[in-house]
């Protein structure tokens, strides 16, 4: 797969700013695409050769841009001064943000992303938070850091799709209490031996249940 130049990252970055608009009432479809280019002034015809696989590949960049996002306002804070914890709570906060405007573009995007697809995005979303925070493990660590905190970030994104609460605060508290959960050593590997093979968001949901998202007491 050939990387995309700099001209045309930059196209699919406005054609998908202006397609967000419109996924909360066409979905993630190619009506809401070529919404998007008529708005941002290209011809349907760019729009799908910038996309040519359809909802499915913007979807994919949609994640991929939020990623990176992430990871550039991490980028503008001190995390070598934070525990380990601390840096994974902010990263996976700082994830949530970016999208922060587009929270029913997110829900409709993870009805698109199911299966090996779904679990591939989460997977790299997974992987650049424990990068950032400075993880460098390459052995059996390195996979279950990672399982472990698919299932924190989906229990939290969960939560926070359906948090009303003024500046997400029930999100955030959530957030805190499933890392303490799952950061200390002893945790881990009392985890360890329920893991079971299949889909990561499966397992993300039996380690952190949406049932948890609510205020502290």
């Amino acid at each position: 797969m050939t990387t995309a130049s700099p001209d045309r990252q930059d196209l699919r970055r406005r054609l998908l700013a202006a397609t967000l608009p419109h996924v909360p009432f066409e979905g993630w479809t190619r009506a809401s695409i070529d919404a998007g280019a008529g708005d941002a002034g290209m011809a349907v015809g760019e729009a799908r050769r910038l996309f040519p696989e359809g909802a499915d590949e913007m979807v994919s960049f949609f994640f991929a841009e939020g990623d990176r996002a992430m990871l550039d306002g991490l980028s503008r804070i001190n995390l070598k001064d934070m525990r380990v914890r601390d840096r994974i709570a902010a990263a996976v906060r700082f994830r949530l943000e970016v999208d922060d405007g587009h929270r029913e573009a997110v829900l409709r995007a993870t009805a698109v992303k199911t299966g090996p697809s779904g679990a591939r995005a989460l997977w790299r979303t997974v992987d650049a938070i424990w990068h950032a925070a400075g993880d460098t493990a390459t052995d059996f660590n390195y996979y279950t850091k990672r399982l472990l905190l698919a299932g924190v970030h989906t229990a939290t994104l969960l939560c926070w799709l359906n948090d009303d609460s003024p500046g997400r605060e029930k999100t955030w508290a959530f957030l805190d209490r499933r890392i303490a959960d799952v950061m200390s050593i002893n945790g881990l590997k009392a985890r360890l031996p329920r893991l079971r093979p299949g889909p990561i968001a499966r397992f993300a949901m039996s380690r952190s249940p949406f049932s948890g998202c609510r205020p502290n007491r």
